[in-house]
Order: structure tokens, then C-alpha cells, then sequence
């Protein structure tokens, strides 16, 4: 009995093939885009659980110089070489600018002795082998990786071109688990040509037995480090970005969600005379049910493989640029390898499943327990589906009271993320009502008959919109929410770089360098003053602390970017036991100025906070001590950083390139504020390159949805077209009737999504960018941005409102009128 029930049933989708593409697009898609951003996040955890890698073989042990500026002596690694750490091997790290403007990361190594290290390893084979050793041969190769090359667009054999105008190369693409995360791996050699220096920016060590490590630490000068590299220090830092990713992908998600309501609705509403006729006929409720059933996971298993293999594929893409951010934000070395886990389908399946049940349940039920005589009928879908928005309206109050009473609670990430999900459900939740509402008032109100016929039909088509029209709502509210939370940031993060970076020439010199360099400058008649600041990151008991001087004038004073202080909080700085503290560790510990606070030892006395000033884009606590502190706890100890001011009119780059060849700086250690303010901005932009994708990705699905409902809702009332036209209407009249609904639709949607947009962007600002960063910053408004993200997003829905009126046109009325009976 089954079969035949169920041939009947699913018979609707040969005359309703649409209705197929929209339930297939909204659910694979949502899926997709979640398991994408899981396999991102999963990915980055790995790398930051496997740390430093080169061909496949792990680097868990670094030694480094005390002071980062500096270098691990060359003689150091020789005389490593000579004791027997075999495991052992130099790296030095540069970055480069290309010709087209963007900085790359080049991992400089020594073959021989990779090689060397890697012997006996399983994951060496000859490929690798001959692929390290032919790094020492001029013209001097460089690897990178499958992914990597992709992202970057270049071809194996390219040679790059530098910002300088050299070329170095040819580049070979490599098997992406044999070169970890977005550089480029070169022969030492090729560095030295590039950045002459002496020395190596660390010493990778492997895994060796207890005896051999206290051997290697009890082998290391005074000035030298070992440090190993653990998972504990990147994860926490990293945990509001990964949630931040995860948010987006479940609103992605979300959206396709109702998409796929919104068809399934659709669908089982269409087919409520047949159910009747069947249940009159003899079949019953559990049979129906069983078969429908079945058809949602039919569904729900085409929508997991799909959205599976399409999330692998998304986040084979995006995985590069989250490298990249990674890597400037918090110097992570992310794998550009994506595999597929079973986690993701586990997670993603339980996810689907509870996201349909959700859906469909109550269509389902509705179709199952309603009188077999009623459903024979012709149903009033305008009756039930304003039933069905005032019903929604209620709950979305409920979400609203919901929403209010979390905002009481104390603030925090993941209460924002609540916060923000209870008042985009409450505002989906009622804007049908209100739109139906509105349909119904201007109805009443207009005089003119075919007016008051457009708004009434319009109502009665939110009955397979309306859902739709919730989605496109929230996709759209959200975009401008990301639009107005990234540019409020960026436009506060270049005023205060602007402040910052007032000096012209920023200089990292080594200890014994700085005073000689000083005295240089002294001498300059085109200096005008010369500012130190020394830092130092402690371990604590709040996690990584750096902490930096300051000098005390009033320039450097101006340079600070202050959010509160106390009364002549220069003063009580300078001649008391007072810091100045970095308003995310403020935010982080709890503490307000005026506060007497603890910190690590050697600064482990009572302290009070005379100050709390702004520091975007730093992941550490951060506190500022005077400079005469400074000298009492650290007096030659510390990285120095030197901010030289010029007088007016004076080269800037003359004196950069002179100081180079004087005390002979490797480039990195010397920039002036216009590179320093491009690089910053430049990291700005790719940090949120991500999540304006999934943002635009996430509306895309809501506008083809939006687009797919009204097609196949509009198909399925041809027959009223059909009949309109015969009774004399014109093709222009039909195609303002089928676009101008959905543009006044689309128009209403707008006006509803731009404030809750807005509203949007005010929570991600004052709470979840507070407490997942510990930034704050007014907001700013971006009006001709928001004309363009709607005016683009009501283009396309007056296409998809115009499309199936104008191929009814291009037929004769009676040809259309007989297809439609």
C-alpha cells in the first residue's frame, strides 16, 4: 500500500521541478556553508596543536634570541651541529613585496641539513628528497603549496616579481602537506641575497628523548631561548575569531533553513486536495505520515552530501585567506591541507535533522491531523496563513521578552551571540505579520480597484513568500550589520593609527646598537627628537603580558589614544606607582581607573590605574609603566623600538636608506609611518575578507531563494494570469503586477532590515567585539553603502518578480490559457 501512496505523493515534484531545485539549494547550501566554516575551524585548531611543520615532519622545540630583534648566531647552530643535535636545523623568515602589492612570507632553510634531520622519517620520500635538495641549485627554486598557489594565482614555473622590480624564481607547486600554511620555502642563500644579514631567526628542533633536551638546554648561551611551541597559547587567543566564524556559518545556515521551509510548505500545502482525496479513499494518517517521513530524509540525506561535498570545496577556499589573518594577527602557521572528518558529518547531520524537524513538523502535522474534508477542498491560503503570522507574531514577542531579559544579565560573548540570535528570530518571526498587516491596510485605504486588487493579491502571496521574504530580511539586516560593524572599525582603527604613529621613522635596534644610534641622531640637524620605548611580554597569571615604556613629554603623552583617567593622570604617572593600562586587558580583569591592581613578578606590588587608553588590534594585555620604572626593574634588558622625529621638509626615506648603510638594519628593522599605517590597513582588510564572504555568500542564498519561491508559487498560479490576460489586462499590467509586488515586497523587507541592521551593528560593537576583543569604538554610518547593498538585492528580486510574467507574454493568451488548464 505504501508505494502507491507514495508514487502519488511525490508525482507533485514532475509538475513542480522548481520546488526540487529550491528544497536541494536551501538545505545544501546552509549545510555547506556551515561545514565549510567547521572544516576552517578545525583545520586551524590542528595546526596550532601540531605547531611548526616542514615536509610533513613536526618542529615542536624553537631556540630563539632573548631579545626578538635580534638573531641566533650562526657559530650557536655549527656548534650545535658539532654536539649532534642532527635534529636541529636554521630557519630564517623574511617578507617580501610583490609587484602587484601584496607581502608574502619566504621560510628561509638549509637543505643539507633538513635533509639530514629528516632521515630515517617515514614521510621522506624521494620526491621530497629531490624537492629540498633542489633548492641549492641556482636559479634558486622556491615551494609552495597546492592550495597556496591557487589563492595567490600562480602557475608552477612562475617567476615573481618583486615590488623592487627583481625577479626570483621559478616557483614549484608542491603537494600541500609537505609546506604548512601561506609562505613560500626557499635555500638560505636566496634570503641572504635578498635581506643581507648574519644569523638565523630561530633554530627549529624535533622531537628528541628527555636526556638529549636537557643536554640542548644546558648547551644554549645566556642570550638564547628554547621554547616549545604548545597549542595552550594560540587557542585562547584565537577562540572569539573561530566563534565569530562559527556564528556566521550558523546564520548561513539558518537562512537555508528557511528557504527549505519554505518550499517544503509550499510543496505540502499544493498537495492538500490529493492528501484528502487519498484519506477519503482509505489511506491512513501512519501511512501518509510513514511516507513522508521518508521523503524528508530523502531530503535530508541528498542535502547532507551535497552540502558535505560543497563545504569541503568552501573551505578549501576560504582557508587561505583565514591563514593569512591568522598568521598577521596572531603569528599562527595554519595547514592550507583540508580533509574531510567525520566529525563535520556527524555534527552536520545532527545539525540538518534537528533544523528539518523543526521546519517541517508543524506542516507536517498540520497536512496529517486536519479533517480528510477539508483537505479535499480547495484550502484558503490566505486564511491559514494569516492564522499561521499571527501565531508567529506571538512567539516573536515571546523572543523580544527573551532577548530583554538576557540584555539584564551580565555581558558577554557568548550571551551577545544569544542576544543577537533571539532578536533576529524575533524579528523574522513577525515581519510577515507586519507586512501582512500592511498589505491589507492599503488594501482598504486606495480607491482605485486595481490597486486595491494588487495589495490584496499581494497579501495572499505571502502565503509561499513570506518565509522566503524572512530569510532575504535576515541576510540583508545581517550584511549591513558586518558593513557597519567593519567600517566603524576601520574608520576608529585609522584615526588611532593616525595619532599612534606620529613619528616619521620607526627603528628596531639591538640593545648595544641603540645608544650609539642615538648619539648619530643627536648629531642630525634634520632630527628634531628621538623617543625610546622598551617592552617585554611576562608570563602571568593573566596570561601574556607585555609590558612597555614611556617617556615622559607632552608629545608622547598626545600620542596616546586615552578612554579614561584620572585628574592630572600625567602627573600621578610619572611620580607615582601608577600604569597606564591597554583597554582589552581593562575589559578582560574587570578593572576601572582608580583601581589597584596586582601584576606579574617583578611588578608584583600594588599599582593603581591611572589610565586606560585604546590598543586595537593587539591580541595581549598590554600596561605601560614610565620609563624611569623601567630602568629600575629591567636596566639593560628588553626590545627597544626608537620613534624618530624629522623636521619639516625632510626626507624621510634619504634618512631611512642612510641609517641602513650606517648601522647596516635588515629593512624590517626600519619603516617609516606611511609603510607601517599601509601594512596595518592592509592587515585590517584581510582580516575581515572572510566574513564579508560568508556575508555575501549567506545573502546570495537568501536572493535565489527569495527568487526560486516566487518562481515556482508564481508557476503555480499561471492559470490566474492566464485568465487575467484573457479578460483583457495588458503584458505591461501582468509584468508590473508580477514585479511591482515583489518590489514593494522587497522595498517593506528594507525598511524593516535596515534598522535591524543597524541595531545589529550597535550589539556586535558594544558586546560581542567588547568582550570577544576587548575593543570599543562609536559607531559610524555608511548610507551610500546601504543604497548599493539594496538596490542591488531589489534588482534582482524585481527580475525574479518580472521573469515568468514576461515568457507568459511572449505567448498568445489562448496558447497560455491552455497550457494552464
Amino acid at each position: 500500500m505504501s508505494f502507491p501512496v507514495a508514487n502519488a505523493l511525490w508525482g507533485h515534484y514532475k509538475r513542480h521541478p522548481l520546488q526540487v531545485v529550491l528544497l536541494w539549494f536551501g538545505l545544501t547550501l546552509g549545510i555547506a556553508l556551515l561545514v565549510g566554516v567547521m572544516g576552517v575551524n578545525q583545520q586551524a585548531r590542528e595546526s596550532y596543536r601540531d605547531g611548526e611543520q616542514l615536509f610533513s615532519n613536526p618542529f615542536p622545540y624553537r631556540i630563539r634570541h632573548v631579545q626578538p630583534s635580534l638573531h641566533v648566531p650562526q657559530g650557536f647552530y655549527v656548534q650545535l651541529k658539532r654536539e649532534g643535535f642532527k635534529q636541529c636545523v636554521p630557519l630564517d623568515q623574511i617578507n617580501v613585496a610583490l609587484a602587484s602589492g601584496r607581502h608574502i612570507d619566504i621560510i628561509g632553510v638549509d637543505p643539507l641539513a633538513l635533509y639530514s634531520s629528516f632521515k630515517g622519517h617515514r614521510s621522506i620520500g624521494s620526491d621530497n628528497a629531490a624537492q629540498m635538495l633542489s633548492l641549492m641549485s641556482p636559479p634558486y627554486p622556491l615551494l609552495i603549496g597546492e592550495q597556496f598557489a591557487k589563492y595567490l594565482d600562480i602557475a608552477d614555473g612562475q617567476q615573481l616579481t618583486l615590488e623592487s622590480g627583481r625577479t626570483i624564481g621559478p616557483v614549484v607547486v608542491v603537494k600541500q602537506e609537505q609546506i604548512q600554511g601561506p609562505r613560500l620555502i626557499a635555500d638560505m642563500s636566496l634570503i641572504r641575497q635578498l635581506q643581507p644579514s648574519s644569523g638565523v631567526d630561530a633554530v627549529l628542533c624535533g622531537v628528541m628523548p628527555a636526556s638529549e633536551l636537557r643536554r640542548l638546554e644546558h648547551a644554549l648561551p645566556m642570550a638564547l631561548k628554547l621554547e616549545k611551541q604548545e597549542s595552550a597559547g594560540l587557542e585562547p587567543l584565537t577562540k572569539a575569531f573561530h566563534m565569530n566564524l562559527f556564528a556566521m556559518g550558523m546564520l548561513a545556515f539558518v537562512v537555508g533553513l528557511f528557504i527549505f521551509y519554505q518550499a517544503m510548505s509550499l510543496s505540502l500545502t499544493q498537495r492538500q486536495p490529493l492528501v484528502g482525496l487519498m484519506r477519503q479513499a482509505g489511506v491512513s494518517s501512519f501511512q501518509l505520515a510513514r511516507v513522508l517521513a521518508l521523503e524528508l530524509v530523502v531530503w535530508i540525506i541528498l542535502g547532507l552530501l551535497g552540502g558535505n561535498v560543497l563545504g569541503l570545496f568552501l573551505a578549501e577556499q576560504l582557508l587561505p585567506s583565514v591563514a593569512e589573518t591568522l598568521n598577521d594577527l596572531y603569528g599562527a602557521n595554519v595547514s592550507l591541507s583540508v580533509t574531510w572528518q567525520w566529525e563535520w558529518g556527524l555534527a552536520s547531520l545532527a545539525i540538518a535533522v534537528l533544523g528539518c524537524l523543526f521546519a517541517c513538523g508543524w506542516p507536517l502535522m498540520r497536512l496529517i491531523r486536519t479533517q480528510p474534508t477539508r483537505l479535499a477542498g480547495h484550502m484558503s491560503l490566505i486564511r491559514i496563513s494569516g492564522r499561521e503570522f499571527a501565531i508567529q507574531a506571538l512567539v516573536s514577542c515571546f523572543f523580544i521578552g527573551m532577548a530583554w531579559a538576557i540584555y539584564q544579565l551580565p555581558h558577554g560573548q557568548q550571551a551577545g551571540f544569544v542576544l543577537i540570535a533571539f532578536i533576529l528570530i524575533a524579528s523574522a518571526l513577525g515581519m510577515p505579520f507586519l507586512v501582512w498587516q500592511l498589505f491589507s491596510l492599503f488594501a482598504k485605504l486606495t480607491r482605485s480597484a486595481r490597486l486595491r486588487w494588487f495589495f490584496t493579491d499581494a497579501a495572499a502571496s505571502l502565503s509561499y513568500r513570506g518565509v522566503a521574504a524572512m530569510a532575504f530580511m535576515l541576510a540583508l539586516a545581517t550584511n549591513i550589520g558586518m558593513e557597519t560593524m567593519v567600517g566603524s572599525f576601520r574608520t576608529t582603527t585609522q584615526v588611532w593609527l593616525d595619532q599612534r604613529l606620529s613619528a616619521d621613522i620607526y627603528v628596531r635596534p639591538s640593545l648595544n646598537m641603540a645608544s650609539r644610534m642615538s648619539g648619530w641622531l643627536a648629531e642630525r640637524d634634520e632630527v628634531k627628537t628621538v623617543w625610546w620605548q622598551f617592552s617585554k611580554e611576562l608570563p602571568s597569571d593573566l596570561g601574556t603580558l607585555q609590558v612597555v615604556s614611556i617617556g615622559g613629554s607632552q608629545a608622547e603623552k598626545s600620542a596616546l589614544s586615552m578612554k579614561s583617567t584620572l585628574d592630572s593622570f600625567w602627573q600621578r604617572f610619572h611620580l607615582g606607582r601608577s600604569v597606564l593600562v591597554s583597554e582589552s586587558l581593562a575589559i578582560k580583569q574587570g578593572w576601572k581607573v582608580g583601581d589597584e591592581v596586582t601584576l606579574a613578578a617583578p611588578l608584583n606590588k600594588k599599582w593603581l590605574v591611572a589610565g586606560i587608553y585604546y590598543d586595537y588590534g593587539n591580541p595581549y594585555g598590554q600596561v605601560m609603566i614610565p620609563e624611569k620604572r623601567w630602568r629600575q626593574y629591567w636596566p639593560h634588558r628588553g626590545q627597544i623600538g626608537l620613534a624618530i622625529h624629522l623636521k619639516p621638509d625632510t626626507d624621510a626615506m634619504a634618512m631611512i636608506s642612510e641609517m641602513g648603510e650606517t648601522f647596516r638594519l635588515p629593512p624590517e628593522r626600519i619603516r617609516n609611518n606611511t609603510e607601517l599605517m599601509v601594512q596595518a590597513m592592509n592587515v585590517f582588510d584581510r582580516t575581515f575578507i572572510v566574513t564579508a564572504t560568508l556575508g555575501k555568500l549567506t545573502l546570495f542564498i537568501a536572493v535565489c531563494g527569495l527568487f526560486f519561491a516566487t518562481v515556482a508559487g508564481e508557476l503555480s498560479r499561471m492559470r490566474q494570469f492566464a485568465l487575467l490576460r484573457c479578460m483583457g489586462m495588458t503584458g505591461r499590467e501582468l509584468a508590473i503586477l508580477g514585479g511591482g509586488q515583489l518590489l514593494v515586497l522587497g522595498l517593506i523587507t528594507a525598511l524593516i532590515a535596515l534598522p535591524m541592521g543597524l541595531i545589529l551593528a550597535q550589539l556586535l560593537i558594544d558586546i560581542v567585539l567588547k568582550y570577544s576583543f576587548g575593543w570599543t569604538m562609536p559607531i559610524e554610518y555608511f548610507p551610500v553603502d546601504y543604497l548599493v547593498s539594496l538596490g542591488s538585492a531589489l534588482a534582482v528580486l524585481v527580475i525574479a518578480g518580472g521573469w515568468h510574467v514576461w515568457r507568459l507574454v511572449n505567448r498568445s493568451a489562448m496558447m497560455s490559457l491552455r497550457e494552464a488548464f
